[in-house]
């Protein structure tokens, strides 16, 4: 099929040059990861990957006073001391699963 439309659009310069360096690690050109997102759309009848809000946002240093940061570094500290932790092992191994669960649909 000839490609005959074109697509322009915004985005900011940080994420394309990051998507551009990775992208031609991979070996892919733009226009065609582009073109693969579009027919993964119209393959799967939405958007091709799970949209969700974060369950948590990072915290934006910058806008904090010390000791509200004292307080956030206080507060893990407190947390691996009461044994909320989770091995390496298994944060690795749940992130295995979720990513085969989404290659696989």
């Amino acid at each position: 099929m000839s490609k005959t439309s074109t697509v322009y659009t915004r985005v900011e310069p940080e994420v394309k040059e990051r998507a551009e360096q990775i992208l031609t690690a991979l070996g892919i050109p733009m226009s065609n990861a582009v073109n693969l997102f579009l027919h993964q759309v119209v393959l799967r009848q939405g958007i091709p990957f799970e949209i969700q809000l974060p369950r948590s946002m990072p915290l934006d240093m910058s806008k904090m006073a010390r000791d509200e940061i004292d307080a956030e570094i206080q507060k893990g500290i407190d947390s691996m001391n009461a044994g909320r932790v989770t091995p390496a092992e298994q944060v690795w191994a749940e992130m295995d699963a979720r990513f085969e669960r989404r290659r696989n649909g």
